[in-house]
């Protein structure tokens, strides 16, 4: 199925208000969709492989925004260091070191939200809230020693993933928490974290995220269609 330009629009003015960011999930999605959705004039797509995204970037108009939205290991972090807008899921601090010196190696600082976790499901992954707190503490720069900051990664915000429920009471009991732990760290604001963005919200869920305080939502399947398991 092709690109929903109907919907796009329609999502688009929903978050209006908000003025929060719509990534288009492209993940297993052909390059004639996501170029679709280009003309169209969506810059932002989130991917969840870093080889079809290695992919997808090389054969796709230099000026998107790719969000890497999947589970990152250390190990791939170089990979996509060069050309990554933003890396969504960061959810340990070996990935955050891992990414700090990837981007000092190319010359960029590579934004990151960090990853909380929210959700019921043991499978999903990401800091509690006191780890969280304890790294913005460790890694701003008025408690590190000169030249031992951390110059070329910047955390711009959170990231959450609801339960996979029909409860909605569950997923805005989840959505509330993240919110409390993501005004919790702007109290560490510093050349190293600034916390502008709070990632929740997916194509099942976002207006319940928009309201409580998203400004980033990613949307795949509604754009899309379901997902399909043949790359690009």
């Amino acid at each position: 199925m092709s690109f929903r330009k109907d919907t796009y629009d329609a999502i688009v003015q929903a978050i209006a208000p908000q003025q929060a960011t719509l990534v288009a999930v492209s993940k297993t999605k052909p390059l004639q969709d996501i170029l679709d959705a280009y003309q169209h004039g969506v810059r932002d797509f989130g991917e969840n492989y870093v080889q079809e995204l290695v992919d997808k970037h090389a054969s796709l108009p230099q000026d998107i925004r790719w969000h890497f939205i999947g589970h990152l290991q250390s190990n791939k972090v170089k990979y996509i260091a060069p050309f990554v807008h933003l890396i969504h899921g960061v959810d340990s601090e070996k990935l955050l070191l891992a990414i700090d010196k990837e981007g000092k190696k190319q010359n960029r600082i590579i934004q990151c939200l960090l990853q909380v976790h929210i959700a019921q499901e043991e499978s999903k992954f990401g800091f509690d809230a006191q780890t969280l707190l304890d790294m913005l503490s460790k890694y701003n720069p008025v408690n590190l020693a000169e030249g031992t900051e951390l110059k070329n990664v910047k955390i711009i915000g959170l990231m959450g993933m609801a339960s996979f429920t029909t409860d909605e009471s569950i997923i805005d009991k989840e959505f509330k928490t993240l919110k409390r732990i993501f005004d919790a760290a702007k109290t560490y604001q510093s050349s190293f974290c600034t916390m502008n963005v709070l990632s929740m919200g997916m194509s099942s869920d976002y207006s319940m995220a928009l309201a409580n305080g998203s400004n980033l939502i990613r949307v795949g399947s509604l754009l899309f269609g379901e997902r399909t398991h043949s790359s690009s």
